[in-house]
């Protein structure tokens, strides 16, 4: 058996790990890698192997960087199962779309551009007929719930705890006689989130593939993000500014919306409006509604007591673009919680761009930036920013909350790495992490002892196991 790490590895997106067993080949997530826009293009466009010849895929969870690519390989051949949690797939089915759409309108934009000066025209990586097929590729798994994917192969979902349906993945793998157990972390959350479970430990596994975003830093206690939000807000009113929330529409907003919903049921924030301005976000919450059996019991004791926690009076939910453009028209103080999280395109741009040189406003970062982006210059607070080719003072305030992250901190996957059975777990990987990360994670790991033998692969890299 054998495992060729194709994407996420020695940096964070396009998560993609091919495992090699017993004649079969299956994909361990299909994520869109996320830069440079002509590199990107063409990493995600390529694929390092004959999409056809894939026996089956393993998600861990909807984010367009471990599921965003899925449409392309069926586009090229992919004909087999893509098993997923039921979440996943229910999240997939509005995510893969939106990212479809957004394809094609940033192709119509470059194309306008490559056509007068008479350069080739670009095509998206897939349309929404490729989602179509994609989506009806998916196979819905329960937590807990062992199915067989291919020849001496089985599958086990365990919650993540990272977002709603994320799954930590675990193959039992009986290959000439021996047996193996192999384990994929997806994104690990944290313990103590809001809305969704803990993650789950992983028990006994012979190889691990862990994440490692955060491997180098400790966030902030979990306890302490509801404090934490309430300040940011109650000082950017009382100044009279605006309070803008990039934020990933799956996960992120509704833990904001969620800790909105109890603060101001607590009494503790000025009366403000809030504005979700993300038409993905909306159809995400309705979503969440749905899969209440990945709510921890706070959470669903909201529910039982006929709550909605992501809804209340002083919630809107922007879907028009006539609606998000009056927004930039207000002037008194407001909270704007919109996507894409890292601030590389949708309507969390254009707000950006009209309030981010006003010093009585706030630009709350409570997610990764990725380097190369927009957002990653915002929390380096660049005294200057380029904004649709226009450059803009960076003169509102910033404030970086990592209690918000929904990946684990070094402490939190040292311990959750420890947790597996010390006496069978002897290679480990790192990926999904940029590489000063990951060393700083490696190296806590061998002080440790946590495991036997660590693995830093680079891209294209192929271990036997």
């Amino acid at each position: 058996m054998n495992i060729q790490f194709l994407g996420a590895a020695r940096t964070v997106t396009g998560s993609m790990h091919l495992v090699s067993v017993n004649g079969t080949k299956i994909l361990l997530d299909c994520g869109m890698f996320q830069g440079k826009r002509a590199e990107s293009y063409e990493k995600n466009r390529n694929f390092a192997f004959d999409p056809a010849s894939i026996d089956a895929v393993i998600l861990s969870h909807s984010h367009i960087d471990h599921a965003g690519n899925l449409p392309n390989l069926v586009k090229n051949g992919y004909r087999g199962p893509i098993y997923a949690t039921s979440a996943t797939r229910d999240l997939c089915n509005i995510m893969l779309y939106d990212s479809a759409y957004i394809q094609m309108r940033d192709v119509e934009f470059v194309n306008k551009r490559r056509q007068k000066k008479h350069e080739s025209l670009v095509q998206p990586l897939y349309d929404v007929m490729d989602v179509t097929a994609a989506m009806s590729q998916f196979i819905g798994i329960n937590y807990n719930q062992q199915i067989q994917v291919a020849d001496g192969v089985n599958l086990k979902f365990l919650d993540a705890g990272h977002i709603l349906g994320s799954a930590v993945t675990v193959l039992e793998v009986e290959e000439k006689g021996n047996r193996r157990n192999i384990g994929f972390t997806g994104d690990l959350g944290r313990k103590n989130a809001p809305i969704i479970r803990d993650p789950q430990p992983i028990g006994s596994v012979d190889v691990l593939i862990s994440e490692s975003t955060y491997g180098g830093k400790l966030h902030d206690p979990v306890t302490g993000m509801k404090d934490s939000l309430c300040n940011v807000l109650r000082q950017t009113s009382d100044r009279g500014g605006k309070v803008i929330v990039p934020s990933f529409s799956v996960g992120r907003t509704q833990e904001i919306v969620y800790l909105l919903s109890e603060l101001f049921d607590e009494g503790r924030l000025p009366v403000v409006p809030i504005y979700v301005d993300s038409p993905l976000a909306v159809n995400a919450s309705d979503i969440f509604r749905m899969h209440t059996e990945c709510f921890d019991q706070e959470t669903l004791n909201h529910l039982h007591a006929n709550e909605d926690p992501f809804g209340f009076n002083r919630l809107t939910y922007v879907r028009s673009v006539d609606e998000s453009k009056k927004l930039n028209e207000m002037h008194s103080p407001c909270v704007i919680i919109s996507a894409s999280g890292m601030c590389e395109g949708g309507r969390i741009v254009h707000h950006l761009a009209n309030n981010i040189e006003n010093p009585n406003n706030t630009v709350l970062i409570v997610g990764y930036q990725a380097q190369h982006t927009l957002g990653r210059r915002i929390v380096e607070k660049q005294p200057e920013v380029s904004i649709f080719g226009e450059v803009h003072k960076l003169n509102a305030e910033v404030v970086v909350l990592n209690s918000f992250s929904a990946h684990a901190g070094q402490d939190e996957l040292v311990e959750y790495i420890q947790s597996a059975d010390q006496s069978r777990l002897k290679k480990l990987f790192l990926v999904h992490g940029e590489i000063e990360q990951i060393d700083k994670l490696s190296a806590k790991l061998k002080d440790s002892h946590a495991t036997e033998e660590i693995c830093i692969p680079r891209s294209g890299e192929k271990f036997e196991v």
